[in-house]
């Protein structure tokens, strides 16, 4: 039994609205991202679309910016014929909605965009869509973060990537007219450490069967778009409502979740109603995003070096993905899962390399897997992957 749906979990679906005088609430589906980022302009804040999903967020927030991540955009799209002057039509969805979204609204909506490497499509952005505004009346500045491509540990490695660090925030001193604080940037990691905290005990509830899968993803997403100040209070609201629901995982198979977008609310709720219960998460723009924060410091240098070196391993971030098999091994084990439901980025070659070896490493440990490839048109019907999820739960039942 799914518990009746509270104050909490009402308010998780509806999408923030900024204005002072009301609470911000939240829509699970993610629809509303154009309007949300309107609001928040309406209200003076300065917007920073940030692409791919780990950027140095704590810095940002600390000059007075409020970062919102430019990730899962299609439900405000209408196709992608701006993008694909640019990009060829096998980029992944991800890249096409991103580039289409601010080739679109991009200029007057934000402030600034700031971006650093990450695979072979992203990494070259910036320039694609500085050629893509070409002439347009507004002016849109890119900052740019380079986080090496190798281990930290390795000779130069962590002081080329202090040195890039040192340079971002003499840039952002620029931007905003505002010198750095290293007592500011404190308090910004501090309130980014409650939100991901918060986070983390939602995905414990969710575990535990104790509030419905969908509205708790949705509210886990909010990290990505909604300023964390007002982040924080809805995830509190969220937590003490789970705290006093009862648990209703027990009996239910238990799947690890992975990819690099959450699934579509429809699919969450097809992995509810086949009675599965997601026992880990390894989902990019979730448990990644939000699972590791390092110590306070008033030093950005030290706490970026600290949040590259120990962050969630991730195919995004090269120097962990040696990590992530073993890692994953170590989660699978921990949490007893019997499957794992892979929703692959098609022509995410990163993912798709790792995935023949991570369905090795399951077998091996006679745990079944299921990859469902997702794209922009794939996501106009969703029954076939439906199906494919009930079959899987009848397979671990």
């Amino acid at each position: 039994m799914i518990p009746t749906e509270g104050p909490a979990l009402r308010a998780a679906r509806l999408r923030p609205l900024a204005a002072p005088a009301r609470a911000p609430h939240w829509e699970m589906d993610m629809q509303g991202f154009l309007d949300t980022v309107r609001d928040l302009k309406e209200q003076g804040r300065r917007v920073a679309g940030c692409f791919p999903l780990y950027p140095p967020l704590e810095l940002l927030h600390s000059f007075g910016l409020t970062p919102v991540m430019l990730w899962g955009l299609n439900d405000d799209l209408q196709g992608f014929s701006r993008s694909d002057r640019h990009l060829q039509p096998y980029a992944c969805q991800v890249a096409r909605a991103l580039v289409e979204f601010v080739l679109e609204h991009g200029p007057g909506l934000f402030d600034a965009l700031l971006m650093y490497n990450a695979c072979d499509t992203l990494r070259n952005l910036p320039e694609i869509i500085a050629s893509g505004l070409d002439g347009s009346s507004s002016r849109l500045p890119v900052l740019r973060l380079h986080v090496p491509a190798l281990p930290l540990d390795q000779a130069g490695a962590a002081g080329y990537l202090r040195g890039r660090v040192r340079s971002l925030a003499a840039e952002l001193e620029d931007l905003t007219g505002r010198p750095f604080s290293g007592e500011s940037f404190a308090r910004s990691i501090d309130l980014y450490r409650r939100q991901r905290a918060l986070c983390m005990e939602v995905e414990g509830l969710l575990s535990a069967g104790s509030l419905p899968l969908a509205p708790g993803m949705g509210l886990l997403m909010g990290s990505n778009r909604i300023p964390v100040e007002d982040h924080i209070p809805l995830l509190e609201a969220f937590v003490n409502e789970g705290r006093q629901a009862p648990a209703h995982g027990a009996g239910r198979p238990g799947v690890l979740i992975s990819g690099i977008l959450p699934p579509p609310e429809p699919l969450l709720d097809a992995i509810d109603k086949a009675g599965l219960r997601v026992a880990a998460n390894d989902i990019a723009a979730l448990k990644r995003f939000y699972s590791f924060t390092p110590e306070t410091t008033p030093d950005p240098e030290r706490y970026y070096e600290d949040f590259y070196r120990g962050h969630h391993p991730c195919t995004t971030i090269l120097p962990s993905a040696d990590g992530r098999l073993q890692f994953l091994r170590e989660v699978v084990q921990e949490t007893g899962v019997g499957g794992v439901i892979f929703f692959g980025e098609k022509f995410c070659e990163y993912e798709y390399f790792e995935f023949p070896y991570l369905e090795g490493m399951l077998k091996e440990l006679g745990v079944r897997s299921l990859l469902l490839e997702m794209s922009a048109e794939g996501l106009q019907n969703l029954d076939g992957y439906r199906t494919r999820i009930e079959a899987f739960a009848e397979t671990l039942a």
